[in-house]
Formats: C-alpha cells, structure tokens, sequence
C-alpha cells in the first residue's frame, strides 16, 4: 500500500492497481485539485474543498464510484463505512488489502462510544490537527463548532489506538505538540507512505508525518 497526501484533507491511497481518494478540493477551491485517477472517491463535506471528486478520471474513459455520507458500501472487494460524525461532516472506516484505515474528516468533536463501536480496530487513521479557518474564511464546511487542538486530537487517536497516525491539515506549532503527546518532538516527514500489513506490528502507536506533494 502507498500513501500520498495532496494537502489539506486529501490523500491518494493505492494497493495495486486500485486507487482511493479521500477529499479532493474542487476547482474552486484554492487548494491545488491532483489530477490522478482513482476507482473511489470519498467526500466527508460538501464543501469546495474536500468534494472535487470531478476533477479526478475513473479506469478506461469511467468515472469513479463517489461516496459522499453515511451508509454501508462494497466496491471491488473494498468495504467502506460511512459514519455520521455531526450534521457536516462523516467520518469514513474501510478495509483494504487487509489494511484498516479511519478518515476522519473536518472533524472537530468528541467520538461518542457509539462512533468508536463503528470505528472499530484500526491500523491507520487520518486525523486533522488544530487546522486553520480555511482560505474563504470559513471552517471547511463547518459553520458551526471547532477543529481540534492538539492534546484533544492526541486524546482521539489514542482511545482509537490505530498502528500509525497520519496527521492532516496541520500548523507546525500544533504538530509539535501532538508529537510531544506522542512522547516526540522532532518533526521527520517524508513524502509517501509505503508498508505492508506485516509491517504493522503490535507496538505502540507511530505519527507518521507526510509532505503535501502539490
């Protein structure tokens, strides 16, 4: 599995020859659209920012399967669950290769048990950082509530209790502080993720930090 980050939400996830998108900014966004192609895309906002599935090609001349909300769904042995996180935003859980991975979105609150439960066990999770009002001003689709601080957002991730943390849409000062949660405080990025499942072994939780490559 290879993992790429496109900025702000968005990230390229590929095992072979299947591609997800997660958050594509639209055209109008003033975050860069990539331009890849993918079989899936995932929308958590429907907001410019985060639902440019558009802009991306599907396989020989199709468009990509689009999922944009809550629900169950099975595509191409990929199964991916769509959780309600408020009235915005839906967090996104799917299995692929074998691999576990959370997407969560503009999120900005508190996982209820309920959410956890759905959740479930995870190997990787995307997670935002104390991100900033976005470039319109607003809060990326959230008209209402917060992002995340840094000591909430190391909370989150440590009651998922995921493989690898994946950091998204973070402030430099704010990432420091989460990896001083993590017991670390120097920032080592790099520019893809590549692993394999028997590369996740059962230790302690790892911040893996990605170089947006747009």
């Amino acid at each position: 599995m290879i993992i790429t980050y496109y900025g702000a939400f968005c990230f390229k996830v590929q095992s072979g020859e299947t591609v997800i998108a997660f958050n594509p900014p639209s055209k109008e966004s003033e975050y860069k659209s990539p331009r890849f192609s993918a079989d899936i895309v995932l929308i958590s906002v429907n907001h410019k920012d985060y639902n440019g599935w558009s802009e991306l090609s599907g396989k020989n001349g199709a468009k990509p399967f689009v999922i944009e909300g809550g629900g169950e769904y099975e595509i191409g042995g990929v199964n991916v669950r769509g959780i309600n996180a408020d009235k915005f935003n839906t967090i996104y859980a799917l299995s692929f290769e074998d691999i576990s991975l959370c997407h969560l979105g503009a999120f900005g609150g508190t996982l209820s048990p309920e959410q956890k439960e759905e959740i479930g066990k995870i190997d990787i999770l995307f997670i935002p950082i104390a991100a900033p009002d976005m470039p319109d001003g607003s809060r990326g689709g959230r008209e209402q509530g917060e992002f995340l601080d840094a000591p909430k957002a190391a909370q989150i991730a440590a009651g998922i209790e995921p493989r690898i943390v994946v950091p998204m849409r973070y402030e430099t000062a704010q990432l420091k502080k989460f990896l001083k949660e993590f017991g670390s405080e120097e920032i080592k990025s790099s520019d893809k993720l590549t692993l394999k499942k028997k590369d996740l072994a059962e230790a302690k939780t790892e911040v893996v930090i990605l170089e947006p490559v747009v």
